[in-house]
């Protein structure tokens, strides 16, 4: 399968397993992702998700280039450019956080991907770039020009597309892509495991309330008042007042 979908205890991983080729995706790829962000688990008993690929070479090396020898109208590439919206908004908007454990090569579509994420960490053998301009001669969709510009800036985002350098973990590291930096890849998937459990314990609310604040504002936008009387208003919210008075640890609900 080109995705494994492993569910321990209460977090999800997802890992990309097309190793023989460098973890690239295909379109079956791109809709199975959106269908698990949309849903984690039927029951919500997931409550992070890890995406990662397989083995050390590559977290994924973008969308498979056979996917647009077909391309011959107009059409093709917005349907295309618009599929894999629908795939990183359904990410960003996943009731629950998410995490991409990067080791090797993080390119092109992969690299959207890794952005979509809440939180990044990666080897320190992990490359990152979109070097378009010196390979398929692509472009971006605006959307996701604007999620690198509000991640580490326009004058960077022109740099890392014009010059189609590849950045590695420490330089990703330096410029507030990647969050952390593991030695090797299994240290990558136990600090993974690490951080999803200790996001699977936090607040629901609040994470699904910083998420979804985080993407507005990148939108332009400024409405809050359903975020806040959701998270104010809750259960959740409560029983934190009780549990904090009551010096214990809270038990939430996601309501």
């Amino acid at each position: 399968m080109s995705i494994l979908y492993d569910i321990r205890d209460n977090v999800g991983v997802i890992t990309l397993n097309r190793p023989e080729a460098r973890n690239a995706l295909t379109f079956e790829m791109y809709d199975r992702l959106a269908e698990i962000a949309a849903e984690p688990s039927a029951d919500g008993s997931v409550k992070a998700l890890i995406l990662t690929g397989a083995g050390e070479r590559a977290f994924g090396a973008g969308t498979d280039i056979s996917l647009f020898r077909d391309f011959s109208k107009d059409e093709d590439a917005i349907h295309y450019e618009e599929r894999i919206e629908r795939v990183l908004t359904a990410i960003e908007t996943c009731p629950v956080p998410t995490i991409a454990a990067i080791a090797g090569a993080c390119t092109g579509g992969a690299a959207a991907l890794a952005v979509a994420c809440d939180l990044r960490i990666a080897t320190q053998n992990a490359v990152f770039g979109f070097p378009i301009a010196r390979t398929l001669g692509n472009c971006l969709s605006l959307a996701n020009y604007g999620r690198l510009v509000a991640m580490i800036g326009a004058g960077r985002v022109m740099e890392i597309m014009l010059t189609a350098k590849l950045i590695d973990a420490e330089t990703a590291s330096g410029i507030g892509l990647i969050g952390e930096v593991l030695p090797d890849h299994p240290a990558l998937l136990a600090r993974a495991d690490e951080l999803a459990r200790t996001l699977a314990g936090q607040a629901p609310l609040t994470i699904r309330a910083t998420k979804e604040a985080l993407r507005r504002l990148r939108e332009g936008r400024r409405d809050d008042h359903d975020l806040i009387t959701q998270c104010f208003m809750s259960e959740d919210f409560r029983e934190g007042m009780d549990a904090f008075l009551a010096k214990r640890k809270p038990v939430w609900k996601g309501r």
